[in-house]
C-alpha cells in the first residue's frame, strides 16, 4: 500500500505541474478537486431514497433493534458486547453502545430537514410530505430511545452545508412530540398536493404513491397519539384518536410500510449483525410465553447449531438461552429462524401493528367486542409476516451457500392461525382483552423486520400505565431508556452533563413513561 501510495502522490503531483505550465484556469482545478462520490448538492427525490434505506438499515433494524431485542427478550446476548448487554455490564450505560446509530439518527435528521427545503424551492410537494413523514419518524425515534435530546437547533445547516449550532441546545420530550405531530399534519396536506417533478422509482417503498405515504402518516399518527396516552389529560379521546387515524392508515398486508431491497449483497441489518458475530441465541423467555398458549409459531421459529429446524418444546435438541443468565458461548443454545433471514424486509410500520393498536383502543374502551375480531386479523397478519421471514432464512443465499437450513415443518397458513386464535387466544381474551391484546403484540414483534425497537416502546408505556403484560425474566435491572452518543458526551457541555456516568439509564424514565426527561 505504501508503494502504491507514494506512485499516486507522483501522478497526481506530476498532472498538478502540468496544469500549472498549461496556464490551467481556476475553474480547471476545482473540476479537479470535486469528489464525484461525494456530491454537495442532492437533489429530494435521491434524498428520499437515501433516508429510507438509511432510516430502515440504520435506525429501525440496526444496533437498537439489536440490542433492545435482548432488553425485551426477543433474542438474548449470548456473545461479546450483547452478553455485556445481556448481564448488564457495562454495556447499557455506556456512552459508546448507541453512539453510531446516535450519529446516523442525526445525519438523517439533516437530510430530511434538507429534502423539505428543496421540495419548497422546487415545488415538490408531495416529495417534502415524504421527507417531513421521515423527519417526524426521525425525530420519535430520538426522543423515545433518548429522552430530552438535541433536537429544534440540531442537525440545522447553512446554504453552504455547515452547522448552524455547534452545540444544539437539549429540548424537551413533551416539545418534541409536538413536533412530530405538526410535521405529520403538514406532511399529510403535502402529500395531497403535487409535484412539478413527480418522484418515482427513488421512493424505494411505494414508487411514488401519495395516497399510499398518507395512509402511513396516519398509521404513525395512530402510533404516536398511543404512545401519549400516559400523559393524556382525556384519554377517552385520545383513545378515539387512534382508532380514527388507524381507520385511515393500512387496510390490508400489502399496504404496510416496508424496505424490501435485501439481497445477496444487500443484507437485512439482523441477519448482517447475527452472520458477523453469532452473538445472539434463542430466548427461554419468549419460547415459555408460545409453549404457554400453545402457540404453533413454536415449530417455525426456532434452529439448533446445526441449522435444523425445532419441531417444538418436545424435540430432544430444544435448549433455549436462560434471559440475564445464559453463558458467554456461541453456537450452543438454539437461535431463532430471523437471524438467518438475509432478504426479509424491514418495516417502518406494519399492517399487524396498526391492527393492535385498534384493538388496544378498543379494549380500553371497554369494546372488546369490536376488538375481538380486530385481533385475530392482526394474529393472522403477523402469521404472515412471520412466514416471510422464515422463507427468507431458509432461502438466504449466504446460509445455503453452506448448505441452508433444514426445514422440519410445514408453512403455517391463515387457517392455522385462525384455530390458533379460536382454541388459544380466545379464552384468553375473553378473560382478560386488553392483556392478551398486548402479548399478541408482543409475540407478533418478534422477528427479522425491525420490530423489537418498538416493542421497547410498548413495553415502557405498559410499564408507565401500571400494567406488567409482558413479564420479562432478566434479573437485572431493566434498562428505561438509551444513552447518549459519545459523539456528544465529549463535545457538547448540555449533553456532557445530562449523561453523568450514565446510571440514569436504570433509573429515570423517559417523559411519556412517567419521567422528567
Amino acid at each position: 500500500m505504501r508503494k502504491i501510495s507514494k506512485h499516486i502522490q507522483g501522478v497526481a503531483v506530476a498532472l498538478l505541474m502540468g496544469c500549472c505550465f498549461a496556464a490551467c484556469s481556476e475553474d480547471t482545478l476545482d473540476r479537479i478537486n470535486v469528489n464525484k462520490d461525494n456530491p454537495q448538492n442532492v437533489p429530494e427525490n435521491l434524498l428520499v431514497a437515501d433516508l429510507l434505506v438509511a432510516t430502515a438499515f440504520y435506525n429501525v433494524g440496526g444496533d437498537f433493534n439489536t440490542y433492545l431485542s435482548s432488553y425485551i427478550e426477543h433474542e438474548v446476548g449470548v456473545h461479546n458486547q450483547l452478553s455485556r448487554a445481556e448481564h448488564r455490564e457495562g454495556e447499557p450505560q455506556a456512552s459508546s453502545t448507541f453512539n453510531n446509530v446516535w450519529v446516523n439518527l442525526y445525519a438523517v435528521l439533516k437530510n430530511a430537514r434538507i429534502a423539505i427545503d428543496k421540495g419548497t424551492a422546487n415545488e415538490n410537494f408531495v416529495t417534502r410530505g415524504m421527507a417531513r413523514v421521515l423527519a417526524a419518524y426521525t425525530s420519535a425515534l430520538l426522543t423515545d430511545m433518548f429522552g430530552d435530546t438535541p433536537w429544534s437547533e440540531a442537525s440545522l445547516v447553512t446554504p453552504e452545508g455547515l452547522p448552524v449550532y455547534m452545540n444544539p441546545a437539549i429540548d424537551k420530550q413533551s416539545v418534541i412530540y409536538e413536533g412530530i405531530m405538526t410535521q405529520l399534519d403538514e406532511a399529510i396536506a403535502d402529500l395531497g398536493s403535487t409535484d412539478f417533478s413527480p418522484i418515482t422509482k427513488e421512493d424505494l417503498v411505494y414508487g411514488g404513491d401519495a395516497a399510499a405515504w398518507i395512509k402511513f402518516a396516519y398509521g404513525l399518527k395512530a402510533r404516536y397519539t398511543m404512545r401519549l396516552l400516559y400523559r393524556s389529560t382525556n384519554k377517552t379521546e385520545t383513545l378515539n384518536d387512534v382508532i380514527s387515524y388507524a381507520n385511515l392508515s393500512f387496510q390490508s398486508f400489502e399496504e404496510q410500510a416496508a424496505l424490501s431491497i435485501y439481497d445477496a449483497n444487500n443484507l437485512n441489518p439482523l441477519f448482517d449483525f447475527q452472520w458477523s458475530r453469532d452473538a445472539l441465541a434463542a430466548s427461554q423467555s419468549l419460547s415459555d410465553k408460545l409453549i404457554a398458549r400453545n402457540d404453533p409459531r413454536i415449530r417455525r421459529v426456532f434452529f439448533d447449531p446445526d441449522w435444523v429446524q425445532m419441531t417444538g418444546a418436545d424435540d430432544p435438541n430444544f435448549y433455549m438461552a436462560p434471559n440475564g443468565t445464559a453463558e458467554e458461548a456461541q453456537y450452543t443454545y438454539n437461535t431463532s429462524a430471523f437471524v438467518y433471514s438475509q432478504i426479509a424486509p424491514t418495516l417502518y410500520l406494519s399492517y399487524h401493528e396498526v391492527l393492535f393498536l385498534k384493538a388496544e383502543a378498543l379494549c380500553r374502551l371497554n369494546n372488546s367486542a369490536d376488538a375481538k375480531p380486530i385481533l385475530q386479523e392482526a394474529i393472522t397478519a403477523a402469521f404472515r409476516n412471520m412466514e416471510l421471514s422464515v422463507y427468507s432464512a431458509l432461502k438466504a443465499p449466504a446460509v445455503m451457500y453452506y448448505g441452508g437450513l433444514s426445514e422440519t415443518s410445514a408453512p403455517l397458513t391463515a387457517s392455522d392461525a385462525e384455530a390458533y386464535f379460536t382454541a388459544s387466544v380466545e379464552p384468553l381474551f375473553d378473560a382478560n382483552p386488553l392483556q392478551e391484546v398486548m402479548i399478541q403484540k408482543y409475540l407478533a414483534f418478534f422477528g427479522a423486520s425491525g420490530e423489537s425497537t418498538e416493542c421497547y416502546n410498548d413495553v415502557r408505556r405498559l410499564k408507565a400505565l401500571g400494567e406488567d403484560f409482558i413479564l420479562l425474566d432478566n434479573p437485572k435491572p431493566f434498562p428505561l431508556r438509551c444513552p447518549y452518543g459519545n459523539a456528544d458526551t465529549t463535545t457538547n457541555p448540555e449533553v456532557k452533563e445530562a449523561y453523568g456516568n450514565g446510571e440514569y439509564v436504570y433509573t429515570e424514565n423517559v417523559w411519556w413513561a412517567g419521567g422528567n426527561r
